[in-house]
C-alpha cells in the first residue's frame, strides 16, 4: 500500500481540508508510528503529539519507570485519559503506544472521535527497529521475534478494527505518511 504516491502539495491540502478530526496512529511498537507520525502532522500543517511523551510529562516519569511501580492496568488507565485530553484537545496527529488501541475503553474513544490509522509491519523488520533502544517494557527478559510475534497474533484482530490501514515498509518516512493521507482520502 505504500507505492509510489502522486500526491501533489494541492491535493494534501485538499485531503487536510476534509480531515475534521485527530488521526490517531495505532500498531505494534517499532511500525514508525512516532516518526511517521511526525511526518505526517507536517504535511498535513497540523500538530504532533506523541501520547507516551504526553504520559510521560504528565507522570513526571518514564512508561518504564510507571510499568515498575504501578504495573501495567494504572498505566492504561492513565493513558487513556491523556489520549481522550489530546483528542478533546484536538490534536492534529496523535501517535499511541502499542498497547492503547488494546484497550477496549481507549479503542472505543480513539474509534469514536478521531480517525484510527493502524500502520501494519512485518515482524522481521519490528525486531530490526526495536532492537536499537532498550526503553520497551514489554520486550525486556525475552525474545523480541517470539514477543512480537505474539503481540501481533494477539492484537492484530484489535488494530484491524481501526478505519484505515496501511503497510509500513522500510525506506523514507514520506512513502508512509502520503499512503495514510491517501487512504485517510479514500476512507473519507
Amino acid at each position: 500500500m505504500t507505492g509510489e504516491s502522486t500526491l501533489t502539495d494541492g491535493e494534501i491540502a485538499r485531503i487536510a481540508g476534509r480531515i475534521d478530526r485527530p488521526v490517531v496512529l495505532v500498531g505494534l511498537m517499532g511500525v514508525g508510528k512516532s516518526t511517521v507520525g511526525r511526518r505526517l502532522a507536517a504535511m498535513l500543517g497540523r500538530s504532533f503529539v506523541d501520547a507516551d511523551d504526553a504520559i510521560e510529562e504528565a507522570a513526571q516519569r518514564s512508561i518504564a519507570e510507571i510499568f515498575e511501580e504501578f504495573g501495567e492496568a494504572y498505566f492504561r488507565d492513565g493513558e487513556r485519559r491523556v489520549i481522550a485530553r489530546l483528542i478533546e484537545e484536538r490534536a492534529g496527529v496523535v501517535a499511541t503506544g502499542g498497547g492503547a488501541f488494546v484497550d477496549p475503553q481507549t479503542r472505543e474513544l480513539i474509534l469514536d472521535r478521531a480517525i484510527a490509522v493502524w500502520i501494519d509491519c512485518d515482524v522481521d523488520t519490528l525486531v530490526e527497529r526495536t532492537s536499537r533502544r532498550d526503553t520497551r517494557p514489554l520486550l525486556r527478559g525475552g525474545d523480541p521475534k517470539a514477543i512480537l510475534t505474539d503481540l501481533l497474533e494477539k492484537r492484530e484482530s484489535l488494530y484491524a478494527q481501526a478505519q484505515v490501514r496501511v503497510q509500513s515498509v522500510d525506506g523514507p518516512h514520506t512513502g508512509t505518511a502520503r499512503a495514510i493521507i491517501e487512504a485517510v482520502d479514500r476512507w473519507l
